[in-house]
C-alpha cells in the first residue's frame, strides 16, 4: 500500500514540475517520509541525499541556464540577472490561464527581464530582442532539464523503494 501511494505521489509531483511547482522537493520529501515509514530502510540514506543533490542541481540549473543563454546571445550580465529576476516574478505573478499560468508565467517573465534590462542598459531594440528571445529559449532548454532530471530522480526513487 505505501509503495502505491509512494507512486502516486511520484506521477503527481511529475506533473507539479511540468506546472512549475515544487514537484522535485515533494518527491525528496514523499522518498523521506517513505524511508521513515517503511520499516527496514527500504530506500537507503546514501538514495536520498544523491537525489536530493540532483533536485538541487535543477533546481539551479533552472535558473543560471536562463541568464546563461541570454549571455550567449549577445546580452550583458544585466541581461542575465533580468532574465533570471524576470522568470522568478513572472512564475509568481503568473498568467490569468488555469493551471500552466506560472510556466508561461515564467517564460514571459525570463523575456521581459532580460528585454528590459537590455534596452535601459543602451541596447537597440533588435539587439535587446535577440538577447530576449535568447533568455526564452534558455527558460525552455532549463525546463525540459529539471522534468528530465525529474523523472530520474521519479524511477530512482520508485526502483529503490521496490527492493
Amino acid at each position: 500500500m505505501a509503495l502505491l501511494v509512494l507512486a502516486c505521489v511520484i506521477l503527481l509531483s511529475l506533473v507539479l514540475i511540468v506546472l512549475g511547482l515544487p514537484g522535485l522537493w515533494i518527491m525528496v520529501a514523499s522518498a523521506v517520509t517513505y524511508n521513515m515509514v517503511v520499516p527496514g530502510d527500504p530506500i537507503g540514506w546514501v538514495t536520498l541525499v544523491i537525489v536530493a543533490i540532483l533536485a538541487l542541481i535543477a533546481e539551479l540549473l533552472e535558473f543560471s541556464l536562463t541568464g546563461k543563454y541570454a549571455r550567449k546571445y549577445g546580452g550583458s550580465r544585466r541581461a542575465g540577472w533580468g532574465a533570471i529576476l524576470g522568470g522568478i516574478v513572472g512564475a509568481m505573478v503568473g498568467i490569468p490561464v488555469p493551471i500552466v499560468g506560472s510556466v508561461i508565467g515564467a517564460f514571459v517573465g525570463s523575456f521581459l527581464g532580460a528585454l528590459i534590462a537590455e534596452l535601459t542598459g543602451g541596447s537597440s531594440a533588435g539587439d535587446a530582442t535577440r538577447v530576449a528571445k535568447g533568455a526564452l529559449i534558455g527558460r525552455v532548454v532549463s525546463t525540459a532539464l529539471k522534468i528530465g532530471i525529474g523523472f530520474t530522480i521519479g524511477v530512482w526513487i520508485f526502483i529503490a523503494a521496490m527492493r
